[in-house]
Order: structure tokens, then sequence, then C-alpha cells
């Protein structure tokens, strides 16, 4: 069964885009994506714009991620994106009229959402409502703190995020980044919140959401997903079984020289072959879940 990609980055001008000064590439253009998507077995891939500056070297914007989907529909959709902070830099602002403009032209969803507010910032808090009321999902970047970083702002125990699921509960909300995702385990502390813990996974905080709130869903992209899985394949087994209906898989592949995807590919076929998970589970977190989420037939 092919893929479905649910965090993709494509720019489609990679001659003049700014590079990323630390890695000293920009985002892959579409020939270096499907590529990359070809060895994935990937046949549809998720294209999110990025829009807010924040620590950002080079931004994606709605109607550049459009013009690359226009180019290739057999292989991608998107979603567009929306800074909290657009119209009148007011929690009034009426993002619904911007939102809805873009989910009239064909996007499926919201994110990836990076601007560095407060989870529960009033003017983040109307972006939720805008995309709860237009059904449309919003896939989230957590960052660890307030500055130095790109992402919506939490604590440990992601209290905001609680707060914003309990206040809307019709807007699915797709966890990412490793601030996210270091929730899975318990003890976490602040200074580990934007790397990789490794170890046996005592069970966090995250579980414990999920269980609690229907409308909270996870992205299991980049280094982040993909350690909180590989740290402890045992309870990557029981987390991915548990909750199977809410599990999207992605790659997330930034820059031509990533590697990691490759890895995490291999680990997530073995869990499979080897009947740590069923083969229902595998292809429901690789394709029949996005399918749902994006109206596919």
């Amino acid at each position: 069964m092919k893929k479905i990609d649910i965090h993709t980055h494509i720019t489609a001008f990679p001659q003049t885009a700014c590079p990323r000064k630390w890695a000293k590439h920009t985002f892959l253009g579409l020939e270096d994506q499907l590529k990359i998507h070809d060895n994935l077995n990937v046949d549809l891939g998720v294209i999110l714009p990025i829009i807010a500056p924040d620590c950002q070297w080079m931004m994606m914007s709605n109607e550049e991620v459009k013009y690359i989907v226009d180019q290739r529909p057999d292989r991608y959709t998107w979603f567009c994106n929306v800074d909290p902070r657009q119209g009148n830099y007011s929690p009034d602002s009426d993002l619904e009229y911007i939102v809805g403009h873009y989910k009239s032209l064909g996007a499926k969803g919201l994110g990836e959402l990076t601007t560095p507010l407060y989870a529960d910032d009033p003017m983040m808090d109307n972006l939720f409502s805008a995309c709860e009321r237009l059904e449309m999902p919003v896939l989230i970047h957590i960052a660890p703190q307030h500055g130095g970083d790109y992402g919506i702002v939490d604590e440990l125990g992601l209290p905001r995020i609680e707060k914003m699921l309990k206040k809307h509960p019709d807007m699915k909300l797709i966890g990412h980044s490793a601030a996210f995702w270091c929730e899975i385990s318990e003890g976490v502390k602040q200074e580990e919140r934007n790397g990789y813990p490794k170890g046996k996974v005592k069970e966090g905080r995250l579980p414990k959401l999920l269980r609690e709130y229907g409308n909270l869903y996870c992205d299991i992209s980049a280094g982040s997903g993909e350690n909180a899985l590989m740290r402890d394949p045992e309870y990557a087994a029981k987390f991915l079984t548990e909750f199977q209906d809410r599990i999207y898989y992605g790659a997330d592949v930034c820059i031509p020289t990533q590697t990691n995807m490759y890895a995490f590919d291999k680990f997530f076929t073995n869990m499979v072959e080897t009947g740590m998970i069923t083969r229902e589970v595998y292809e429901k977190i690789i394709r029949k879940n996005a399918e749902k989420l994006l109206g596919l037939n």
C-alpha cells in the first residue's frame, strides 16, 4: 500500500530561495521531493506553507503552494496557512474570511501553524474558532518556550493546548514537534523539550490527553515523532495500536541531504513484518486515516 505524507514542504523557487544558514540548503524543489517520495513509496503529499517569519530563513506562501499543487495534482494536495496576527492584528479579525478563501481554492486544512503566540492567546483562539466553524483541521508545531524558536507556545504538560482542545471540541488539532512528542513520556525536563529524549517510555501527558480529547491527533513526522516511537519499540506498539485512528504518517523532509526518514521507514515497516503491530494498524497510519482527513475516496 502506498503512503500519504501528511507533512510535506516544497518551494517553487529553490534557485532563488534563501538557504537555511545552518544547513546551507533551501527547502526542496518539486523534482527533488518527488524523488524522495518515490523512494518512500508515497504517492500523495500534503504541502504545508510556512508564512510566519519568526525564526525562519524563508517562507512559502499559500499562493506558491497552490501553484505547485496545480502542476502535480496527481501527487500533491495542500493545507493553507494563516497567521493569527493577520487582518487587524486583533482577536476580532475576520480570519474565517481568509481561511474560507483558501478552502474555496481546495485547501484541506491549515498548517503548519508556527506563529510564536501562546496556544491560548486570544488571537490564536480566534483562528481556532474560524477553523472549527469551517471544519478545517489544524496542524501545529509547538515551541518549547516563548522566543528563540518557531511554533505556538505551551508549557510542560501542554496545559494551554488542553484548554483549546476543551474549548474547540469540533476542531481536529494535529500535534507535531519535539515539544509535543516529548510528552509521550513522564519526567520531561524543560531543557529536553527541543530535543530527542532517550530511554524507555513511562507513560506521560500525551497519551492521557489523547484518551480525554477525541479531537487531538498526531503527526509522527520528523526526528521528533520518529524518536518518540523508536526510543521504545514495545511502548510504540501499544501507543500505535491504542490510537491507531488518530495518527498520521509524515516525513517532513526539508533539505535534500536528509536521511532520517529512511531509517524510520525501515523501523516502521519492521514493526508490522514482525507482528508488533497489525497490518490493519499499519495501513490506517500510512494511508487510510489521511484519506478520511482529506476526504478522498
